[in-house]
């Protein structure tokens, strides 16, 4: 056992090597001349917080390897917390607050969390929901304001405690995925697997202490303590990103000098959108992650006229393994309908396509790997892969492949490996629609109509019967004219003929607002909408046509 396993060392590490540097800034309205007012803490002032709450936390009887459940707001008090149960050696649990109360109240049940710190109304629902939260023993109050309010005024008062040492392979918090193509999953890790993203993150993207970043996800917020970099809270509420002012985003960026940031396509593309119409450039921004859902060719083709000085790029990942692969703008060609370029694998990171199988595969003997070229299940293996759900032995054998001493993760995602080593996305395994010809996959027949001008989102579906379905595009336009939608439809049809893979779709559908999950509002809920669509009215054009 050795201490330099616990992910919570290189706070106190970075608060020796950059005491002064800006750690954490929080927005708390706007000075008099309209710029952004934040309360700041240094790496040092971070770190004694961090040691307030370990003694807070401890007093109160959070104990090494309890599970504590975390619902605070983000900034300070997410950060803070989090760090300190690592500290302390327990097991924080973060939950997605978008997922709604029945599907949040389903995970709590399952995880069993021992202790809670949260915000008032946290408290309050723990305790009208009895029977959920019944494993709760030990509550601590968080406060609804932004900040924790524990940071004494003189940091040398707060009691130094040294991170517990625990083993690599020792488990260190439960993430929950975003439940957007299934029941949400509580995630195990490792602390091994936290330095390992740490390293990869670092490394791959050459990211250097001192430098500051927005993360639009919260949970991203948690990797900058240990890579040094400033981090500024963005203005948006987690539980509606899509609602995010992208003003508010460029002036935090221009105001503070943010060199990183990370944010779904969705709001990325709000951003560009807004930088494009106000003739306005992001000059320090040295990159743009953008994740959670293929990137759109609009997006990949402008960042240069807004972010001069930098790249856009794009990791390839999910709760159970991030990241696997990146790419840039460079290596991205807008006129491919073959699917989504995700990039090379990162060192460490081994990917593999095998034959689609939709049971579980015990161990690797049991797949069949494609060849090069040829879209099959994309299936992974490095020090980022997680080993298992919290509590879902059934999902846990479903997604997870023993191979001798290692753990392969299937992605649920298809695509395939090209001849330069370059993975490729085609789309979720659930979404295939299965063909007498063979199956159809959602990013390569999707492609071919966003090249319409006025289309930005569409979705695959599939009306009918398994073996008896018919394939139809629904396309998200509000459209409330039947012969605009039919004149519509005869040019998407078109497009439809011009590739071989699409010839045999000539059913589209109009909805004024795709559903999408909640932490990205990228991913589109196909199956919601083919539900949808078996009511509605959709438009077909001749097949001839």
């Amino acid at each position: 056992m050795t201490a330099s396993a616990n992910i919570a060392r290189h706070l106190p590490l970075m608060a020796v090597r950059q005491p002064d540097q800006p750690a954490l800034k929080v927005a708390r309205g706007r000075r008099t001349d309209g710029a952004i007012d934040y309360l700041s803490l240094s790496f040092a002032e971070l770190d004694a917080e961090v040691n307030a709450w370990c003694a807070r936390l401890s007093k109160a009887g959070v104990e090494r390897g309890d599970r504590t459940l975390i619902m605070v707001k983000q900034g300070l008090p997410l950060i803070a917390a989090v760090f300190a149960l690592f500290k302390l050696g327990a097991v924080p649990i973060v939950i997605d607050p978008g997922m709604g109360l029945k599907s949040f109240l389903r995970c709590v049940g399952r995880s069993q969390p021992r202790a809670l710190v949260g915000i008032p109304l946290a408290q309050f629902l723990s305790r009208v929901f009895l029977r959920t939260f019944w494993s709760v023993k030990v509550r601590v109050s968080a406060w609804s304001s932004e900040t924790a309010q524990l940071t004494s005024k003189n940091s040398k008062k707060v009691d130094q405690f040294a991170p517990a040492e625990v083993a690599s392979d020792e488990l260190a918090a439960i993430l929950f995925t975003s439940g957007s193509t299934g029941a949400p999953k509580g995630v195990c890790y490792e602390h091994g697997m936290f330095e390992a993203q740490v390293r990869l993150i670092r490394e791959h993207y050459k990211i250097e202490p001192g430098e500051i970043d927005l993360p639009m996800l919260p949970i991203f917020a948690l990797f900058n303590p240990a890579l040094g970099m400033t981090t500024i809270v963005p203005e948006i509420d987690p539980r509606r990103p899509a609602e995010v002012d992208p003003a508010k985003i460029v002036q935090a960026i221009l105001q503070e000098g943010v060199t990183n940031s990370f944010g779904s396509p969705t709001l990325w593309s709000k951003i560009q959108q807004h930088c494009l119409a106000n003739k306005i450039t992001l000059p320090s921004l040295k990159r743009v992650l953008c994740a959670g859902a293929p990137v759109p060719a609009a997006l990949w083709d402008q960042p240069a006229r807004w972010m001069p000085n930098g790249t856009l790029q794009s990791p390839y990942g999910a709760t159970e393994s991030l990241p696997v692969s990146s790419v840039s703008a460079s290596e991205i060609d807008p006129e491919t309908v073959d699917g989504a370029c995700v990039g090379r694998p990162l060192p460490e990171i081994e990917v593999k396509i095998i034959n689609i199988v939709d049971g579980p595969l015990e161990t690797f003997n049991d797949t069949e790997e494609m060849i090069t070229g040829e879209i099959g299940e994309i299936i992974v293996r490095g020090p980022v892969v997680t080993k298992t759900y919290d509590a879902r032995p059934r999902a846990t054998l479903e997604a997870k492949i023993r191979d001798g001493d290692t753990i392969w993760h299937r992605m649920g995602d298809c695509g395939f490996l090209d001849a330069e080593g370059r993975l490729w996305f085609c789309g979720r395994k659930v979404e295939r629609v299965q063909q007498p010809t063979g199956s159809m996959f959602t990013e390569p027949c999707e492609q071919v109509f966003r090249a319409h001008s006025r289309i930005s989102r569409c979705a695959l579906i599939a009306l009918g019967l398994p073996g008896k379905q018919k394939l139809a595009i629904v396309v998200e336009l509000d459209i409330q004219d039947s012969h605009e939608a039919r004149a519509l439809a005869r040019e998407l049809r078109h497009l439809a003929r011009s590739h071989v893979h699409t010839s045999n779709i000539n059913t589209f559908f109009f909805h004024p607002k795709l559903p999408v999950d909640i932490r990205h509002n990228a991913k589109i809920h196909r199956l919601k909408l083919a539900e949808w669509a078996a009511t509605a009215k959709g438009f077909e054009s001749d097949p001839k046509r």
